[in-house]
C-alpha cells in the first residue's frame, strides 16, 4: 500500500502554512520535510521562535512525536510576539503559568525599589493584557545568567511545584563557556554548598553543614582558550554551577565572583537551555529549549 503525503490544510492567511500528518516522525525532521529545502538550522530557529503548532498547540521541542491526524500549523516568518521586551521572551503563557527566557543583568525577583526584576516585569505585562494576577517565582537564575524560567500565576500553582520540584521537573540543563580546554569528554562534581556572610558559596567535598550538590556536565566543544559544555542539575542550589566549575579548575568565563576578573558590565557564560515539565494543572508533559547565545558562540573564535 503506498503511504499518503502530507495533505495542505487552506488557510485564510499567507503568512503560515497547515499540513495534516499521515504518518509518525519527530516535529524537527516533519518540519523539514513540509517546507522542502530548508535547513536543519532554520527549521530550528523557526520551533525556537514558537513558529510551529500541533493541533493548535505551540510546539517547541525539537523530538515532539507528530502523529497521523495532527494538524501541524508553520510560520516560516513567525511575527515578534507583543510580549518581547529587551528584558525577555515570553515562550509559553497559558491561565495557569508562564515560561520565560530571561536576558542577563534581569534579577528573578525584585531587591528593593526600582530594580529591574521579571517579577515586576511580568506584573506589568499581566496588567497590560487585562490579567487579573501576579508573578509567583517557583525557581532562580542569578542576574547574569540568562535562560529559561517559569513562573507561576497563583500562589496554589507556585505550591504545586514547589511541593514535588524534583518529581515534577524532568530536565533542566545549562550551557557554559568555561576557562580552559578540559581534557575530558565529560564529568560529575559532588559537594556541599555553604552560604557565608560575604555572599559568596563555600565548596567542601564532605559535608561543612550546608546542601548537598551534584552537577554533571559534558563537553559540546573545545576552542583555544575555552571549553563548551552542557551541564545537568540533580540539585538547585544558589550559584552551584558556578562553584562547581570553579571547583574543577575551570571557572565560568566572565565570572568574577568565582573565576577571573572581567571587564565591568561584560555577562557571565552561563545559560539555562532547556527546562521540562510535567504541566501541575493540567498534567500534559511540556518541553522548552532556547538556542545557545551567540556571545557564548564569539568566546570560542
Amino acid at each position: 500500500m503506498n503511504r499518503q503525503h502530507n495533505h495542505k490544510v487552506p488557510r485564510a492567511t499567507d503568512k503560515s502554512l497547515a499540513f495534516t500528518a499521515h504518518e509518525e516522525m519527530g516535529l524537527l525532521d516533519y518540519v523539514m520535510k513540509c517546507l522542502d529545502g530548508i535547513s536543519r538550522n532554520k527549521a530550528k530557529s523557526i520551533l525556537t521562535k514558537g513558529g510551529v503548532t500541533v493541533d493548535g498547540r505551540t510546539q517547541t521541542h525539537h523530538e515532539f512525536r507528530v502523529q497521523p491526524g495532527n494538524v501541524v500549523t508553520i510560520s516560516r516568518h513567525p511575527r515578534p510576539m507583543a510580549d518581547r521586551t529587551p528584558h525577555f521572551d515570553i515562550v509559553f503563557e497559558d491561565p495557569y503559568l508562564v515560561v520565560v527566557d530571561k536576558a542577563p543583568g534581569v534579577l528573578s525577583m525584585g531587591v528593593g525599589a526600582g530594580s529591574l526584576n521579571m517579577k515586576t516585569l511580568l506584573d506589568r505585562h499581566f496588567t497590560d493584557t487585562h490579567q487579573r494576577c501576579t508573578a509567583h517565582v517557583v525557581h532562580r537564575l542569578d542576574c547574569r545568567t540568562s535562560g529559561l524560567m517559569v513562573y507561576a500565576k497563583s500562589v496554589e500553582v507556585q505550591q504545586a511545584f514547589t511541593r514535588d520540584w524534583r518529581g515534577t521537573v524532568t530536565d533542566r540543563r545549562y550551557v557554559a563557556v568555561v576557562d580552559g580546554v578540559m581534557d575530558n569528554d565529560e564529568g560529575r562534581v559532588e559537594s556541599w554548598l555553604k552560604d557565608t556572610p560575604n555572599m559568596k558559596v563555600i565548596s567542601s567535598p564532605t559535608n561543612n553543614g550546608g546542601k548537598h550538590a551534584v552537577t554533571t556536565w559534558r563537553v559540546l566543544e573545545r576552542a583555544q582558550a575555552h571549553t563548551l559544555i552542557e551541564l545537568k542539575l540533580y540539585t538547585g542550589r544558589k550559584n552551584q554551577i558556578r562553584v562547581h566549575m570553579a571547583d574543577i579548575g575551570h571557572p565560568v568565563t566572565g565570572d568574577g565572583k568565582y573565576g577571573r576578573q572581567t571587564r565591568p558590565g561584560s555577562r557571565h557564560c552561563l545559560h539555562a537551555i532547556r527546562l521540562a515539565f510535567t504541566h501541575p494543572v493540567t498534567g500534559e508533559p511540556l518541553f522548552f529549549e532556547t538556542p545557545i547565545p551567540d556571545y557564548f558562540m564569539r568566546q570560542l573564535t
